[in-house]
């Protein structure tokens, strides 16, 4: 996914020379390509998000739209007074790009893991969430963003995430993209980012021929409305993320749900709160936290 993030930002910054990007101190072996192509518009804010975010905020207020680019929890958590107020309050063209989601960075500690990331910016108004599930949906995920620019979060998986599209696909906020499934499912698996990956290996799980996978790369406070009429469409919708099951995407769509009455229809499978504090390999902290099949 990163990779096809800085090919396809590099491709809408020759056409649009009001895209800059800001790192902090970091993504080099994949920033580079834009640092080479457009200098005047590149920043190394340093080991300092939180002054990264007001960088980009200030470049915002000046008709850029930024890019900042980290490891998913230190440009969140880290910086999370002047997202809501420097940004989000201000409606600004910033979108904050996150590498590794959820436990991507397993091995390297919790200080790295990112699974309570949704339920911070989930609740900023404006806000828009993009989570692509693969390297086409990253970019069709990026010229959204571009076409319609505000605060915004792009949360990537870290590297090696095969491409289940042949093309960029279509995409609309809150609207669920099919990825495989029967023609008349009459249940869905639904994931969001780096978690259609799960998704698509429930799928193959005995007792599920009937579920359809989906995936929901864009959605935010403004999208919540559009759920009810997609989960009415189905007897049971399985909703699986890499984030606690806390405040992340499966608690917005039981939210979306309970107001039409159809929370009965959500089961949720996210990440045991047992996850937080341990080490290990992405897959290992993944099926201690029970996201894995099985």
């Amino acid at each position: 996914m990163r990779n096809a993030f800085i090919d396809e930002l590099c491709a809408l910054a020759r056409s649009n020379p009001h895209i800059a990007l800001v790192v902090g101190d970091l993504g080099y072996s994949v920033v580079e390509a834009f640092e080479q192509e457009f200098p005047q518009r590149f920043f190394n804010a340093g080991v300092a998000e939180q002054n990264m975010t007001g960088l980009a905020a200030g470049l915002a207020s000046e008709g850029f739209h930024v890019f900042t680019y980290s490891i998913a929890n230190f440009p969140t958590f880290r910086c999370a007074e002047q997202l809501r107020n420097d940004v989000a309050y201000h409606g600004l063209p910033v979108t904050v790009v996150s590498v590794g989601g959820g436990l991507a960075y397993g091995n390297l500690g919790y200080s790295h893991h990112a699974v309570q990331d949704y339920a911070l910016v989930r609740t900023l108004p404006g806000m828009t969430i993009a989570a692509p599930g693969c390297p086409m949906e990253v970019r069709a995920c990026l010229r959204h963003l571009v076409r319609q620019p505000g605060p915004s979060y792009l949360r990537l998986g870290k590297a090696g995430e095969p491409a289940l599209h042949a093309n960029p696909p279509a995409l609309e906020a809150g609207r669920w993209l099919r990825i495989q499934g029967p023609a008349n499912p009459r249940r869905a698996l639904l994931s969001t980012g780096a978690a259609l990956a799960a998704a698509l290996a429930w799928a193959q799980q005995p007792g599920h021929e009937d579920c359809a996978v989906y995936s929901l790369p864009l959605w935010g406070i403004a999208a919540k409305a559009l759920q009810a009429e997609q989960i009415a469409a189905f007897n049971e919708v399985i909703a699986l993320e890499d984030h606690l099951s806390d405040g992340g995407f499966g608690s917005w769509l039981l939210e979306a749900a309970s107001t039409a009455g159809l929370a009965g229809r959500l089961r949720l499978r996210g990440l045991d709160a047992k996850v937080c504090g341990e080490v290990g390999s992405q897959a290992a902290l993944n099926r201690l936290g029970g996201l894995s099949p099985g």
